[in-house]
């Protein structure tokens, strides 16, 4: 697998970009993530989001589907393509550290 090194921190990633374990997550991963997405600025309202994905998948083990994520955040799915802008499955939860979804999220 791929490694990034970013901020002094390294990350295997995947083929995707998306990191290799989530026990691996740490902020500097969300910084980086937010460059590679064309993400200018991390609002509170993109940490709802990614908390609300990361404590999903802790209880889970899986990202919650999109309705969900919209419902449990308050977030119009339309708000949610405008914080991450490649979606809630690719933007959003590689930026929470979760694997690759491989439904609809």
């Amino acid at each position: 697998m791929p490694e990034v090194e970013f901020e002094g921190k390294r990350f295997i990633v995947d083929e995707d970009g998306f990191i290799d374990s989530f026990e691996n997550w740490c902020p500097e991963w969300v910084d980086y993530v937010k460059n590679e997405e064309g993400i200018t600025e991390v609002t509170e309202e993109h940490w709802k989001v990614i908390h609300v994905l990361q404590d999903y998948y802790r209880k889970n083990g899986i990202a919650p589907m999109v309705r969900v994520l919209s419902k449990v955040t308050g977030f119009k799915l339309k708000h949610i393509y405008k914080l991450f802008p490649s979606g809630p499955g690719k933007g959003a939860c590689k930026m929470a550290g979760l694997p690759k979804p491989t439904g609809c999220v």
